[in-house]
């Protein structure tokens, strides 16, 4: 949130996408859950934290040709937040993924700028970094011809949305979400504004906007996506069915509830200064991070620096070398080699070999990237084109959505 270019890149293939199971029959009436909200099942609000990147993916299930000669393409709705740079964790963790499901889905790739302003921010800054957001999505390989990329802000209906879900959230749910608890903690009572305490039901309506079907989730992100589901339950049940066509509507379910999509392995990147950390925008220390547009000196100084162990030789999955599982993973994910293609060739290699090793590989990868880049950002004209474009695709459908909601809550429409 150019693209055609990361055609020409290694990819990795990935193994294939998990579903977790559905959460709509662990034994808790939906009637009784709506009416007493403090009901909301514990297990499933587990604790999120750095929600830096939203995800939601929608995946596409078998299709029978035999059944259907034109079927109907399931959607991806995903993004980042334009604060800080895009990193490696958010470019092998989602945004390359976003390029082999683009082929086969209808996408909507979108910066999140909306989110972006739930803490203290500098608004000459925030214009800056959505427009190199932007400008990174489609040097990295996402493809205006096939994915609508658009800045959130600039389709109103988001915001319509979370205001009318809003309505239908318990307050109590948005106390339980653990990081408003530690984020205010951190800045303090004065520095929190509602909208940390509000922002998952904006997370809720990007979903739930575009009718998703499946959202792609990490850790740190169960606990949101609960939320959404259980809301996306409320609505259906308060609004929905014979009370909606009573209103003239088509009746029925007024959102599809999303299933959770278990990401694939390896994709999880881990913090340079901490194999047990998630690569992060918002740590301190920039160390910790190769950004994608570092330069070739500042990535080599980066990996030279990064954590590593005393132990002998290169290894996987070892508990107890965390970092070492980590540089190892990324360096499978950006030569495109197999987990035993990389196991064997740096089974022996000491730190300061496999250091050259990774630092050569991240370069190779990153300059296309960052070339196309720079070509983006000196022609306003065609980025400007791409994301206004992209803001009327999504719109078109996000219209839909919201007015279906004003109906079966009663609003006289004009």
């Amino acid at each position: 949130m150019g693209r055609s270019l990361l055609s020409h890149f290694s990819m990795v293939t990935y193994s294939a996408p998990r579903f977790a199971s559905s959460t709509r029959s662990r034994g808790l009436s939906l009637g009784k859950y709506l009416r007493r909200p403090q009901l909301i099942r514990q297990h499933n609000l587990q604790a999120g934290r750095d929600f830096r990147c939203l995800c939601s993916v929608a995946v596409s299930e078998p299709v029978n040709s035999e059944s259907s000669s034109n079927p109907v393409k399931k959607r991806i709705v995903s993004g980042v937040q334009p604060t800080g740079l895009i990193h490696l964790g958010n470019y092998l963790g989602a945004i390359k993924n976003w390029i082999r499901l683009q082929d086969t889905h209808e996408t909507f790739f979108f910066i999140v700028d909306l989110h972006a302003i739930t803490l203290p921010f500098d608004a000459q800054q925030l214009l800056r970094s959505t427009r190199d957001t932007a400008a990174i999505y489609l040097a990295c390989g996402v493809d205006p011809s096939k994915a609508s990329v658009f800045v959130q802000s600039h389709v109103r209906a988001h915001v319509e949305l979370m205001w009318l879900l809003s309505s239908a959230t318990p307050i109590g749910w948005l106390n339980r979400m653990i990081q408003f608890k530690e984020k205010s903690r951190k800045a303090g009572d004065e520095n929190v504004g509602v909208a940390l305490l509000t922002y998952p039901v904006l997370m809720a309506a990007d979903i739930l906007l575009y009718q998703s079907d499946f959202v792609p989730v990490g850790e740190d992100q169960k606990q949101h996506l609960e939320l959404t589901r259980e809301l996306a339950e409320r609505v259906n049940y308060l609004y929905g069915g014979r009370k909606w066509k009573k209103l003239g509507g088509r009746g029925g379910s007024i959102f599809k509830v999303p299933e959770p999509l278990i990401p694939p392995a390896g994709a999880r990147i881990m913090s340079l200064t901490d194999g047990l950390s998630k690569m992060s925008k918002s740590a301190p220390s920039d160390q910790s991070r190769i950004n994608l547009l570092d330069s070739k000196d500042v990535i080599a100084n980066k990996i030279k620096r990064c954590k590593t162990d005393s132990f002998p030789g290169m290894e996987f999955d070892n508990p107890e070398r965390p970092e070492c599982n980590n540089l190892l993973s990324i360096y499978q994910l950006v030569t495109g080699k197999t987990k035993q293609e990389v196991a064997e060739e740096c089974r022996d290699m000491n730190w300061g070999t496999f250091k050259l090793v990774l630092t050569d590989a991240l370069v190779d990868h990153l300059h296309p990237i960052q070339a196309r880049y720079e070509e983006i950002v000196s022609d306003t004209s065609y980025l400007d084109g791409v994301l206004a474009e992209g803001a009327r695709k999504a719109a078109d459908v996000a219209d839909v959505t919201v007015n279906n909601v004003y109906q079966a809550m009663g609003f006289l429409r004009r």
